[in-house]
């Protein structure tokens, strides 16, 4: 049994407890020169870029990831989208993303994925998961319309540098529930960056995307979770930082989402990154980087 050939797997540094809401904030986080010997150690293929910098710039970067045999997998960045007076200077910030992803390189012509999300909203961000059954937290037809015009802003600026951008939902922002989804996809052109895990937490089906969004999936973040976590915290009214201190996230196997018949699906109907993510708050005792070493063996007894 073998993968599909266009099929590359990448980590992140999300699994090693270092993202946006840790680097330079929470005491642990590892560096980044220690995350990348992690995922190629572990045999990765690439890596995702985490915050800007926090792997390094120009040509540092191109080294660090060239002497581990890395390629860089994309790149995580959140937008103002619905709020266009914001958006000119996030636009910068996004140029300079880009200009990292130039330095870096490609994989055999693979290209790192400049993987856009919204910034989010702090009602959002106290009422994770709640928006499945709650429409009343999700955008007015106004609010849609200024949405979709920022999303087109952004992609035109990836568009005209040479790359193809994806928009990755997530649990907590204003984009997170199957049908808010759907509503990116009907009014916007860019792709979709199935984030299997986070699709659980907002109340949707990993398999049905799959065969209801498929032809605009062009990135994938596979990650296994556990509904109860998310189910707990929103009977509670609990904050979404809650998601990772309750360790919502877990090993590919381990959680609800049927991992063999995701992989059984996009063997041979998806071609492009698959980033491993398994969003952790830092640790001390290396269960981290255990956890990604088991995630890639489970993978490569499964052909991919």
């Amino acid at each position: 049994m073998t993968a599909a050939r266009e099929i590359v797997i990448a980590n992140a540094p999300v699994s090693y407890g270092a993202f946006e809401l840790t680097v330079g904030i929470m005491p642990d986080v590892p560096d980044g020169n220690t995350v990348l010997d992690e995922v190629a150690g572990a045999g990765y293929a690439g890596v995702d870029l985490g915050p800007l910098g926090y792997l390094g710039y120009g040509d540092d970067l191109a080294s660090s990831l060239r002497r581990r045999s890395l390629a860089l997998s994309g790149g995580f960045f959140e937008l103002p989208f619905s709020e266009l007076d914001q958006m000119p200077a996030a636009l910068r910030q996004l140029g300079s993303l880009l200009d990292v992803f130039d330095a870096a390189g490609t994989n055999d012509g693979l290209k790192p994925k400049p993987t856009l999300a919204d910034v989010g909203s702090d009602l959002r961000r106290s009422n994770p998961g709640r928006a499945a059954t709650d429409h009343s937290l999700g955008f007015d037809d106004e609010s849609w319309k200024q949405f979709a015009e920022g999303v087109e802003m952004a992609v035109a600026v990836c568009r005209k540098r040479g790359y193809e951008p994806t928009f990755h939902h997530e649990t907590g922002t204003r984009i997170e529930a199957p049908w808010e989804i759907e509503k990116v996809l009907e009014l916007t052109s860019i792709g979709l960056c199935l984030d299997t895990g986070h699709l659980l937490l907002g109340g949707g089906d990993p398999l049905r995307a799959i065969s209801d969004w498929g032809e605009r999936i062009n990135h994938m973040h596979l990650k296994d979770a556990r509904r109860s976590v998310v189910e707990g915290i929103v009977r509670e009214a609990a904050p979404v930082s809650e998601i990772w201190r309750r360790r919502a996230f877990c090993r590919l196997g381990e959680g609800d989402l049927d991992v063999e018949a995701v992989l059984d699906v996009i063997r041979d109907s998806f071609s492009g990154w698959i980033v491993v993510e398994q969003d952790v708050l830092p640790d001390q005792d290396g269960t981290a980087a255990a956890d990604q070493r088991a995630n890639r063996a489970y993978l490569a007894a499964r052909g991919f």
